[in-house]
C-alpha cells in the first residue's frame, strides 16, 4: 500500500517553501503527495512582493476532491493566508479520519506577513484538530502571548497551546541564541527534547515547511508521533547543512538530503 500525504499550503514559485517543498520532502520519504493550494504568492530567496490568498470555498472544494478519491494517510497545513481560510480549514479538518499536522505560518522569511492579527485568533480554532502543531518561538509567541528567551518560556508556551486544544505541540527553538537549535515536544503530559548543532547558514528558507512535511510523511507511514518528528528533525538538519547554495538571499535547504 503506497503512503499518502496532503498538503493544504501556499504556493512558493521559488521552490524553497509552501507546496513545492512539502511535495518534494513527501517525495524523499517515498510518500506520494497531494496538494491543495490556499495561496499564490510571488517570492523568490530576496523578495515577497504579493500574495493572493485563494475563495474559502475553492480550497474546501479542493480538499473535498481529494478525500474523495485518494485519502491520505497524513495532512498537514501551511500558509493559510486569512481568518475565514483557517476558519474553514478547521470545518473540514473537523472531519478528518488520519492526522493533522498544523504549521502556523504567519511571517514570510522576508518578514512579509502572511496571516494577518485578526486570523490568529482562529488559529485556535485549528488546533483543536490537530495531532501536532509546530510554531517556531515567534509563533509560539504570538499565539500564547509569552514571551520566549529560554527552554523554560518554550515549556511554558507549549503548555499554554496544549490547554488551549492542541493535542501534541512541537516548539522549534531555531530562533533561540546558543550553539543548539533544541526544539521540545510536549505530547500528553510527556516531553522529548529534540537537540542539533547549530548551522551557521543563510540558506534556511522553507525550513519550517520542510520540518513538518517531513513529520507528516513520517505519520503517513505510520510511525509514532515521537518517531516522525526524530526522524524528521535528522532530515531538516541534514537539508540545512548540504544546502545546495541557490539564490542570492535566504535560499533554499536541500529537498535531496538523506532520510536516516
Amino acid at each position: 500500500m503506497v503512503a499518502v500525504a496532503l498538503t493544504i499550503a501556499g504556493s512558493d514559485p521559488s521552490g524553497g517553501a509552501g507546496i513545492q517543498a512539502d511535495l518534494k520532502t513527501f517525495h524523499q520519504f517515498g510518500v506520494y503527495g497531494e496538494a491543495v493550494i490556499t495561496l499564490l504568492t510571488v517570492q523568490n530567496s530576496v523578495r515577497v512582493s504579493r500574495v493572493v490568498v485563494m475563495p474559502p470555498d475553492l480550497i474546501l472544494e479542493q480538499i473535498a476532491a481529494v478525500i474523495e478519491d485518494i485519502p491520505p494517510g497524513a495532512a498537514k497545513t501551511g500558509a493559510l493566508g486569512s481568518a475565514e481560510v483557517v476558519e474553514a480549514v478547521a470545518r473540514a479538518a473537523a472531519g478528518f479520519r488520519f492526522p493533522l499536522v498544523v504549521d502556523p505560518v504567519m511571517v514570510s522569511k522576508h518578514g512579509l506577513r502572511l496571516l494577518p492579527e485578526q486570523a490568529v485568533r482562529a488559529m485556535g480554532e485549528l488546533m483543536a484538530h490537530a495531532a501536532l502543531v509546530t510554531p517556531n518561538v515567534p509563533e509560539a509567541e504570538a499565539l500564547t502571548g509569552v514571551e520566549i528567551h529560554s527552554r523554560d518560556d518554550m515549556r511554558r508556551a507549549a503548555r499554554r497551546l496544549s490547554e488551549m486544544g492542541a493535542r501534541a505541540v512541537l516548539i522549534k527553538g531555531g530562533h533561540l541564541e546558543g550553539d543548539e537549535a533544541c526544539d521540545l515536544l510536549l505530547e500528553g503530559a510527556q516531553w522529548r527534547e529534540f537537540p542539533a548543532a547549530r548551522i551557521a547558514t543563510r540558506h534556511t528558507h522553507g525550513t519550517g515547511c520542510t520540518y513538518s512535511a517531513a513529520i507528516t510523511a513520517g505519520l503517513a507511514r505510520g510511525r509514532t508521533l515521537g518517531d516522525a518528528v526524530a526522524g524528521a528533525k535528522r532530515f531538516i538538519h541534514e537539508a540545512i547543512r548540504t544546502n545546495p547554495g541557490l539564490g542570492s538571499g535566504t535560499g533554499p535547504v536541500n529537498h535531496h538530503a538523506e532520510v536516516r
